[in-house]
């Protein structure tokens, strides 16, 4: 599947920082929240940006090596958390709610069979991934089926006058395959990628620590592995399916709201595909897995918010969404020093 993002136009460029440079506040003094005003008014090409049908979506799947030990938790909690979420019982239900943010569950690929359900986009691409410490996750059709079906699943959210996207995501052993794609894409070494993740103790971390350098060593991926052979290896349906949805998202022109260090994995394969996309994202948190802090610098990335939080869910991009909009509402209804009858600096 091809995807075109174009690079941000910088044609307004001069208008907006004068936009924003002339609302009554000393020049620069709301610090990123001008930083954020310019990249939303840049990608939707105007000075005066809204945000429409704000949307936040989980992808849900399980993963094969869950139960050779990567989790400090049993594989069965991916399908429970699903039941939660639908039930409206989650954190990221309550804070979706808390902020106006509407919430979406994909099942992109859990263990388990939910039935029709309104809540819940069925995209299952098979229950579950392989275990990638003895065989590659998925086979590169289903790799590029998950990116397409959610390159889909945005389109259609872009049909129905959604603007704005942000991600999460829901799957026993997701960091062990976020630790193994940020190693394989940013060079970084694989112990600085792997953390704690669901909380596992320091037997628990060694022992996620051996199994994934016995993934990295069944695989012998080259340095200069393309982004698609990396998923293919190491990820997960949800990955996979979120960095298809962040691919069609920008390509329709919407922000994307990036949670933390899951959610950031799909980013860095998809920003390999598309390099444009990164310019269309918002870095909502940091993470306390220690492997964002790689995503971050691969990315050149700063994010909003720093406050320890690991859940997942999209939780942090949710709790980051009011900075967001308020960057739109300043940028367009804070008066300039001339319309206030305010003298400018000297």
């Amino acid at each position: 599947m091809q995807f075109s993002i174009p690079a941000l136009d910088s044609a307004l460029d001069d208008a907006l920082h004068q936009r924003i440079d002339n609302k009554t506040k000393p020049l620069g003094s709301l610090g990123r929240i001008e930083s954020l005003a310019l990249q939303i008014g840049r990608i939707q090409r105007t000075l005066t940006p809204q945000f429409a049908k704000p949307h936040l979506i989980v992808f849900a799947g399980d993963h094969g090596a869950a139960k050779a030990g990567v989790s400090a938790f049993p594989q069965d909690v991916s399908w429970q958390m699903v039941e939660n979420f639908l039930a409206g019982g989650a954190a990221i239900n309550v804070f979706a709610r808390a902020n106006g943010i509407a919430l979406k569950i994909v099942d992109a690929g859990v263990a388990h069979d939910f039935g029709k359900r309104d809540a819940l986009i069925d995209a299952k691409i098979d229950a579950g991934t392989r275990n990638y410490i003895a065989e590659p996750a998925m086979s590169a059709a289903q790799c590029e089926l998950a990116l397409s079906r959610g390159a889909q699943i945005a389109n259609q959210l872009a049909d129905d006058g959604c603007n704005v996207l942000g991600f999460g995501e829901m799957g026993i052993g997701n960091t062990a395959s976020a630790s193994l794609i940020t190693h394989a894409l940013t060079a970084t070494p694989l112990v600085d990628c792997i953390g704690r993740g669901t909380g596992l103790d320091d037997a628990g971390l060694a022992r996620k620590r051996e199994l994934l350098s016995q993934a990295v060593a069944r695989a012998a991926l080259p340095a200069d592995a393309d982004a698609l052979c990396v998923l293919a290896e190491f990820g997960g349906f949800e990955i996979v399916m979120m960095a298809g949805a962040m691919l069609g998202a920008a390509q329709r022109g919407m922000t994307l709201l990036i949670d933390g260090f899951i959610v950031t994995s799909a980013l860095l394969a998809a920003s390999r595909i598309a390099p444009n996309l990164r310019d269309y994202c918002v870095f909502c948190h940091c993470s306390v897995e220690p492997g964002h802090l790689a995503q971050l610098r691969a990315l050149n990335a700063d994010p909003l918010i720093d406050l320890g939080l690991r859940l997942g869910e999209g939780t942090g991009a949710a709790l980051a969404w009011p900075l967001v909009r308020a960057a739109v509402a300043f940028l367009n209804e804070m008066a300039s020093f001339e319309a206030a009858g305010v003298s400018a600096k000297s």
